[in-house]
């Protein structure tokens, strides 16, 4: 039985890296008591896949992780153990199951999108988002290699100002393999600080969507 779990990470979880998060839900799945289905090989582990690495200090409300179950169990039951299990942080929203021969989730997303809000103010931020939009090409580099920001940025735009006054944009990003925009070089291009904004992912859009 292949689950498919959507699940909010908030803000207790958001200094909680990917292997982290990885090893979070495994201990979570056993707490539950289901009954995980292993990896052949000289060391089997549990089958589980998360769809996405979330960037550190960001929280999110829609992230995704494939679990293979040696049986078939009812949702409406692993739901509930999984939400009683779930550390402080892990929000279940919602169980399915798809099919077994299903592609792997990391190979069928396309995009993410993030919420971007902003604790100290930018100028004329109107104006630098145009700027991006209008711009053909943003040379980066990441990692000492140089790569093209523009391309990966496939919307940008305004959100009304937060309850407290703070700017706050929506930017949709290429997420596939060997092709993946980091909202944190959009902070930067746009004149920010990453220690003063708080990013938060609204969606994983996958090729069958």
């Amino acid at each position: 039985m292949r689950l498919r779990i959507t699940f909010a990470k908030t803000e207790a979880m958001r200094y909680t890296g990917h292997l982290d998060l990885q090893r979070t839900w495994e201990r979570t799945l056993r707490r539950a008591r289901l009954p995980l289905a292993y990896s052949q090989g000289f060391k089997p582990h549990p089958r589980i896949v998360l769809a996405s690495a979330l960037p550190l200090g960001c929280t999110s409300q829609h992230e995704i992780v494939d679990v293979w179950l040696e049986r078939r169990e009812s949702l409406s039951l692993i739901k509930a153990g999984l939400s009683r299990a779930a550390p402080p942080g892990l929000q279940i929203t919602e169980v399915s199951e798809v099919a077994s021969d299903l592609t792997s989730l990391p190979s069928q997303l396309e995009a993410s999108v993030y919420q971007i809000t902003f604790l100290a103010p930018i100028q004329e931020l109107d104006n630098r988002i145009e700027q991006i939009i209008q711009a053909p090409e943003i040379p980066r580099v990441w990692r000492k290699k140089t790569y093209d920001l523009r391309s990966l940025i496939l919307d940008l735009g305004r959100l009304p100002d937060d309850k407290n006054g703070c700017q706050r944009i929506l930017v949709r990003l290429a997420a596939r393999e060997g092709a993946t925009g980091r909202p944190e070089e959009v902070v930067s291009v746009l004149g920010g600080e990453i220690n003063k904004v708080r990013i938060h992912r609204t969606h994983l859009i996958f090729s069958s969507e």
